[in-house]
């Protein structure tokens, strides 16, 4: 398998290029295109996921298996503008924001990380995915991605819209921005407070600001 991405980093898109017997998995709506012959498979990634996904998440709950049976090549795009990551696993958890996840390859398992129903109040952020196994992952993001390193006993505070991705294992807790009054007026939701040593992926735009912007603008 190799792969690249283009097109960086406003407007990406992941070019896959696979042998025979090669796969790739990813989010249902994000194949742009593909050459050769590959099998497609669909499925919706587990009961409990496909469930808590379109209750709460409102995104698609299927997921496309991507096989080839010649060489092959598959073109996948994100749904926002902004960059793609990749992420090499090799057995250990990674939490990845729901919509940020793409695709990923190899023997990678994909669940529900639960986070509560004090997601509600940072508007609509419910569901965190968790990626096991050995493989790589591909995240996408709103804007650009970067990479926040923690040294051991080191913290960071995570507006948790802007959060794509980390290791399972970091220590973190999901907390109200501030006070009551900063929490309700501020501007800010929930937020992530991680203790190193981390690796953090954080997207530098959010979607919630522009959907605001337009409704301005269709209710005229």
């Amino acid at each position: 398998m190799r792969w690249s991405i283009e097109d960086r980093p406003a407007y990406s898109l992941l070019k896959v290029q696979l042998e025979p017997g090669e796969s790739i998995v990813s989010e249902a709506g994000a194949m742009l295109l593909y050459k050769g012959n590959v099998q497609i498979e669909t499925s919706t990634g587990g009961i409990l996921r496909s469930i808590l996904r379109g209750m709460f998440a409102g995104e698609h709950i299927f997921l496309n298996k991507y096989t080839a049976r010649s060489k092959a090549e598959v073109w996948l795009a994100p749904n926002l503008p902004g960059d793609i990551a990749y992420i090499e696993t090799r057995g250990e958890p990674w939490v990845i924001q729901d919509m940020c996840y793409l695709a990923h390859h190899g023997s990678i398992n994909l669940s529900v990380a639960w986070r509560g129903f004090k997601g509600v109040l940072a508007q609509g952020e419910l569901i965190w995915l968790k990626a096991q196994g050995v493989g790589g992952i591909w995240v996408n993001a709103y804007g650009g991605i970067e990479k926040v390193t923690l040294q051991p006993g080191e913290t960071a505070i995570i507006d948790n819209m802007h959060f794509v991705a980390m290791r399972g294992d970091v220590r973190y807790t999901i907390r109200k921005f501030g006070g009551w009054k900063s929490f309700l007026l501020g501007g800010e939701g929930l937020v992530v407070e991680a203790i190193g040593p981390a690796e953090i992926y954080v997207q530098t735009r959010i979607l919630l600001p522009l959907v605001r912007i337009l409704e301005k603008y269709l209710r005229r």
